[in-house]
């Protein structure tokens, strides 16, 4: 085997041997190719068979990968890279299986499980699921994953190799879905845009919806013409990523929240809902303060509701940046003390900048028709010091805003 991202059946007997799983257990956690390399060379001096370390060592890469979706739980956890691509953070997880759990359903089918995060989630918390998976790897995978949570019949977990779309769900109290939005071939897989080719089809899905409570984990950029006027509609971000869209069908959802964004960082949870897109405030002067909302906030359309909290004023016109006199601590926005602001012109704007000894520059832009590495470039900077500029438009004219995180 060669690690490209698809797993062959073969290769999964090879993986799931006695052997092959002890020795994935005692070799050292992956930190570089160095690693690797060490690795192999002592594997091989031990007399292992070339496909069995590569085998295992891909394991051993994917299990590194995991540890920012999974934390400790990946050293004891198999993968396929599709499958970790699209898997669940497990802390966003916890949080969707403690809305069935809130909502009093007990009897889960998750629908197009991957390698079973979700589902982990929910017999973590003591509820009933019944994982359903079709690629035939993908679930020996989440068989291998969920098997500490043994289905009692009222707790744990079963996996089952079907298509969503054959099964009779009419026992299940509720239903959770993350349609595969990547395709499987021989040396790779391909990420899928059009919904209708979700597996299963982003329609057969929402038509679901409309028979029983349903939960639907989308990806966050998704075009808002797909989202349901009867769900509630939560993107997720964690540590300043958007990723992912949540639906939420039926008793799933809250009453009085049509848009949602759950901001998730390293020591809290914060989340900002409305009952729908809100307008947004007035433009102002530029303040002494500059924020940059969470990408959640603004995917959720939620912005002008954030800068009503702050008693802030927009920037310029449909674009999500504003302003303040006062510093408002938000964990929905990153907050920057203005500097300097001047009128976009590259050359003038590079004098200012070397005449500060900026050699470092970390660049932002909205609204602006502008490639930060080109931009660095023209601006020639040299000097020992760091600075942030913000490209965009103040008032609806082009400026250039030297600023520093507050």
């Amino acid at each position: 085997m060669r690690y490209r991202g698809v797993m062959e059946r073969s290769e999964l007997v090879d993986l799931l041997s006695p052997e092959s799983l002890q020795l994935l257990d005692s070799i050292p956690r992956y930190e570089s190719a160095a690693d690797i390399v060490r690795t192999v060379t002592d594997l091989r001096k031990r007399g292992y068979e070339p496909n069995l370390v590569a085998t295992v060592l891909s394991q051993a890469k994917l299990r590194a990968k995991a540890q920012t979706k999974f934390g400790d739980f990946a050293d004891c956890m198999l993968f396929t890279e599709a499958g970790l691509e699209q898997a669940t953070r497990l802390r966003v997880a916890a949080l969707h299986a403690g809305r069935y759990e809130s909502a009093g359903f007990r009897n889960i089918v998750d629908l197009g499980c991957g390698i079973g995060g979700d589902a982990m989630a929910f017999a973590g918390l003591g509820l009933r699921v019944t994982a359903v998976e079709r690629d035939e790897v993908t679930a020996a995978i989440a068989a291998y994953n969920l098997a500490t949570f043994p289905d009692d019949g009222t707790s744990g977990a079963i996996v089952v190799n079907d298509d969503a779309t054959h099964l009779d769900l009419s026992p299940f109290d509720a239903a959770y879905l993350d349609p595969a939005r990547r395709t499987l071939g021989h040396t790779n897989t391909r990420r899928v845009t059009d919904p209708t080719d979700y597996a299963p089809p982003l329609d057969w899905v929402l038509a679901l919806a409309e028979r029983m409570p349903v939960g639907i984990k989308l990806g966050p950029g998704i075009d808002r013409r797909f989202l349901a006027a009867n769900a509630e509609a939560q993107w997720v971000s964690v540590e300043n990523q958007v990723v992912e869209l949540g639906l939420w069908f039926g008793a799933l959802s809250r009453p009085g929240v049509r848009r949602s964004a759950l901001v998730l960082s390293r020591d809290s949870t914060a989340e900002l809902a409305g009952s729908g897109d809100s307008p947004d405030e007035p433009v102002g002067e530029l303040g002494e303060y500059f924020y940059e909302p969470d990408g959640a906030v603004i995917r959720a359309r939620l912005v002008g509701d954030l800068v009503r909290r702050v008693a802030g004023r927009m920037v310029s016109k449909s674009i999500a940046y504003f302003t303040s006199d006062h510093a408002a601590d938000t964990p929905f926005a990153t907050r920057f003390r203005v500097l300097e602001s001047f009128a976009f012109d590259v050359r003038s704007l590079g004098s200012h900048l070397r005449a500060r000894g900026i050699g470092t520059l970390e660049i932002k832009k909205r609204g602006a028709d502008v490639d930060p590495a080109e931009l660095r470039k023209q601006l020639s900077l040299r000097g020992p010091n760091n600075a942030t500029l913000v490209v965009t438009r103040v008032a609806g004219r082009h400026s250039a805003l030297l600023v520093e995180r507050a």
